[in-house]
């Protein structure tokens, strides 16, 4: 079995980068006995000048849309899309538009314990945005979604309290920017494929079987 692995660059609050990441998972689920997948998540910040203690989402959006009907219209075909991969958008949940860097660090730090606790944790800290209308600018949001994920809550607590690994976040975001990240979400696959977009499952499939391929091939080339 061929393995491949995702570099997965999102923001949290990004509404495309949770229904990319549910449309992936169909896509792997399709090719996983031909497949193997292993997902990184990366950072970026579609709002990096947000006040730590958050902006006004409503407000915020309408400015940035150009009126509440845009911003209505928007979310209609986002709760359709999201239907058909069983999210359950609540967008008028949402009052606060956090600063991520905190729900960045919790990831980066949630990698520290393995692939498969940081997928858990960016999984909570979409539902929690975007199902429950929790601030994941929060600390203490921060902090119970640590927690539900298996990690342990007072350190991550502590850490939160600090500036740990700020900079390394923003050294990640700043270096997927120098290589042409404009938008998110954006995948890289085995750090030399590129797909651009929360692209739907028969895209993925496809994009997963040719790179598998490739591999293969180049490896019986070798021998």
């Amino acid at each position: 079995m061929e393995r491949v692995t995702i570099d997965i660059v999102s923001d949290v609050v990004c509404p495309w980068c949770y229904l990319g990441k549910a449309r992936l998972e169909l896509a792997i689920a399709e090719v996983q006995d031909e497949i193997g997948v292993d997902i990184n998540w990366r950072p970026y910040r579609l709002n990096p000048d947000h006040p730590p203690e958050g902006v006004d989402h409503q407000s915020d959006l309408a400015r940035k849309l150009g009126g509440k009907d845009a911003v209505d219209r928007a979310h209609a075909m986002l709760q359709k899309l999201g239907e058909d991969v069983g999210i359950r958008y609540n967008f008028e949940a949402i009052k606060i538009g956090p600063n991520t860097l905190d729900a960045h660090r919790l990831l980066h730090w949630a990698m520290t314990e393995g692939r498969e606790v940081q997928d858990k944790v960016a999984t909570a800290l979409f539902k929690a945005n975007f199902e429950e209308g929790r601030n994941v600018g929060d600390p203490a949001v921060l902090a119970d979604i640590a927690e539900q994920s298996g990690l342990d809550r007072k350190v991550i607590e502590n850490l939160l309290a600090t500036d740990a690994d700020k900079d390394t976040v923003l050294s990640e975001i700043d270096a997927a920017q120098k290589m042409g990240v404009t938008g998110v979400p954006f995948f890289i696959i085995d750090g030399q494929y590129a797909v651009s977009g929360a692209q739907t499952p028969d895209v993925f499939v496809n994009t997963l079987r040719e790179i598998a391929k490739l591999k293969a091939d180049a490896r019986k080339g070798m021998i």
